[in-house]
């Protein structure tokens, strides 16, 4: 046994914004943007064509709990040398981050998150109530604050909280139906995780975006094809409806890397707000958001695409949907008979459609290297005004072509009339 063996602590550690071509949303769950429309399909879903077109879900991150990246640094190789040789002279081989992460993040990483474990106890027990015992003492808004603060502490603890709001009528809150949630949670059928295949830069410090070493910035570069990051200097979006590469749990960078920034959380307040026409709704909090600035994850159950089609019918005959297809551009590759293999159901997401929308979906990839399983994240497209609802268009942008056939014939409930109240507004929601 070594004794008396003192060693430090922590080592010291070896353009203007554009869109690209919009794609379309759709009622039916196949509207692309490269390639025909199919419209075999009935069940109403979003699609990456219809957002105005574990951090990632893995082994690694997926319950997002503490950074799994161990923070065992090095400074200079004499350092380390040094502490090598006296750690080899006691009889154990030091480890350093830079060594052996890999190692230890596959060592530390936490049990991927499968849909049938989605709590639902606290739920359960707020629907047994009476109305009586829910109002008291404001009982189920601070119940339903107070968790959403818990199950997104861990992945944004900066975050700021999230309100709850009704000056319309008298229900407490959304529906007690769903536990909220910023993790992606995998269905039967539906892969793991797969970190076998990914693979994580070896900068030091945060990552400069003008290196000619940084395997994410050149990993960026590919699909993107600027130079620099994806993110500006204020982890502000330069460009939208590209994929977002961030550095991941096998990078050597630090938290303060300016290519994480959907990992880091959200950082503007926002509130949950029941409206008067459309249900309950997400609005910016008490101050301005800027343009291109990250809100939150479209988070939910990851389903196989057979298995969204099932209940895209079921959800259909009720009035809501919340599927949204991972059907991006960039997964096509030119592929004519290419057909996404998962989506993404957020049932609890809210109603936030608008024709006229200021928030923007886009695919973003962290700790995950499967290309079929992006996260689906929210960025604002224009300044959002406090207080102004964030939205996104179920339909597709208003310069998209409007020629696909209308789902106004269809009685299903979901085919209500559009209420977004823009000023250009189709008067639906879904093609």
């Amino acid at each position: 046994m070594v004794r008396n063996l003192q060693i430090p602590e922590q080592l010291e550690e070896d353009a203007p914004i554009t869109s690209r071509t919009r794609s379309r949303l759709r009622s039916h769950a196949s509207s692309e943007t490269s390639i025909a429309p199919d419209h075999s399909r009935k069940p109403s879903r979003r699609s990456s064509s219809s957002a105005s077109s574990s951090v990632g879900p893995i082994d690694l991150v997926l319950n997002r709990r503490t950074e799994p990246r161990v923070q065992i640094r090095n400074g200079s190789d004499d350092t380390i040398d040094v502490y090598d040789a006296l750690c080899a002279e006691h009889g154990f081989e030091m480890q350093t981050w830079s060594k052996t992460r890999e190692l230890l993040v596959s060592e530390f990483a936490p049990l991927c998150q499968l849909a049938e474990d989605i709590p639902h106890e606290l739920e359960d027990m707020i629907n047994t109530l009476p109305l009586f015992a829910r109002r008291a003492n404001n009982m189920q808004v601070t119940l339903f604050e107070a968790a959403i603060a818990n199950n997104t502490a861990d992945d944004e603890p900066h975050a700021p909280p999230i309100h709850i709001i009704n000056d319309v009528d008298d229900e407490l809150t959304p529906p007690y139906e769903f536990h909220y949630s910023n993790l992606m949670w995998h269905g039967q059928d539906v892969p793991k995780p797969n970190i076998e295949d990914l693979k994580g830069c070896d900068c030091f410090g945060p990552c400069d975006p003008n290196s000619k070493t940084c395997s994410c910035l050149k990993r960026q570069r590919e699909y993107w094809g600027e130079t620099g990051f994806i993110y500006d200097y204020r982890g502000r979006l330069r460009e939208h409806d590209y994929p977002i590469f961030e550095c991941n749990a096998f990078c050597g960078c630090e938290g303060d890397c300016r290519n994480r920034v959907v990992q880091n959380g959200r950082k503007h307040a926002v509130d949950i707000r029941k409206t008067r026409d459309k249900g309950w709704g997400v609005f910016a909090g008490s101050k301005k958001i800027p343009a291109n600035t990250f809100i939150g994850i479209y988070a939910g159950e990851y389903l196989t695409d057979e298995q969204g089609e099932e209940r895209g019918t079921l959800y259909n005959k009720f009035g809501r949907t919340y599927l949204f297809d991972l059907d991006f551009h960039h997964l096509k590759s030119d592929q004519p008979d290419w057909s996404p293999q998962y989506c993404v159901d957020a049932y609890h997401a809210g109603n936030n459609h608008s024709c006229d929308p200021n928030c923007n979906i886009n695919p973003c990839y962290i700790n995950e290297a499967n290309m079929d399983k992006p996260l689906l994240t929210i960025f604002t497209s224009r300044d959002v005004d406090a207080g102004q609802e964030l939205c996104f268009s179920y339909f597709g942008p208003m310069d998209d072509d409007d020629s696909q056939e209308d789902g106004a014939h269809v009685h299903d409930a979901v085919y209500v009339p559009c209420r977004c109240g823009a000023k250009r507004c189709r008067g639906r929601m879904w093609k």
